[in-house]
């Protein structure tokens, strides 16, 4: 996730959890914009719709929320009670007791969404860590995290970056593929795993991940720097030697 997509899902949460509705509708409709993966986006916006009295775009909100995560329990419920709102009595109750019993059959299992929000919640923390320098910790919390949600690459990308900068080549280098296995058209995985391999020594390699990266994202910029330093080009030298 960017920084500035990230910073607008901060501030939409943070204004709905302060029932700021009106601001909190304008950062998370412009995340929903960028990214439709969000369940609790669409369950927070479809509280906000119901609060204005927006019944059908609650209902559709609740539903996305629903396609998203369908063990998503409080848009269920949510939804339930837009349907009462708006007469589908039936709608209403079939909802409602499809999520109690989705409970009932999995009274441990954590919720999908509980468990990604837990997940980012260590990987800030690991986060904080990480800046301090404090990799051994940095990387636990990560680890806590990807036990969670194994296949979040993003955090997944911290703990290979951590396992990096820490000397670990080894593992830094197993957390890089397992990204590429899992999200191959994240390039950033790639560019990273480019780094490592020059860490770890395996200049040759890591220009052949760098060179793939411009076949898959032409004119990627970190690719292109890191190449011109693999091949001790310098920007100043491609631009003629001037002052």
């Amino acid at each position: 996730m960017d920084e500035a997509l990230k910073q607008q899902l901060t501030l939409g949460r943070g204004y709905f959890e302060k029932k700021q509705f009106a601001a909190a509708e304008k950062y998370l409709t412009a995340v929903v914009e960028q990214n439709q993966s969000f369940a609790d986006v669409y369950n927070m916006l479809g509280v906000i719709f119901h609060d204005q009295g927006q019944f059908a775009r609650a209902q559709r909100s609740f539903e996305a929320a629903l396609r998203i995560n369908s063990g998503y329990t409080d848009a269920a419920l949510n939804l339930a009670v837009i349907y009462n709102d708006m007469g589908k009595y039936r709608e209403a109750r079939e909802v409602y007791q499809a999520a109690l019993a989705r409970q009932r059959s999995a009274p441990g299992k954590m919720d999908p969404f509980v468990a990604g929000k837990i997940a980012n919640m260590y990987a800030d923390i690991g986060d904080v860590y990480a800046s301090s320098g404090m990799l051994t910790e940095a990387r636990e919390e990560y680890r806590r995290a990807l036990a969670l949600c194994p296949r979040f690459v993003d955090i997944r990308l911290k703990l290979a970056d951590a396992c990096r900068d820490a000397g670990d080549h080894e593992a830094a280098l197993e957390e890089y593929v397992r990204i590429i296995e899992l999200a191959p058209q994240f390039v950033q995985g790639r560019v990273h795993y480019g780094i490592a391999l020059s860490s770890a020594g395996r200049r040759e390699e890591a220009v052949r991940v760098w060179e793939d990266v411009l076949q898959r994202s032409p004119g990627n910029k970190s690719a292109e720097m890191y190449l011109r330093l693999a091949r001790g080009e310098s920007a100043e030298s491609e631009g003629g030697g001037g002052p």
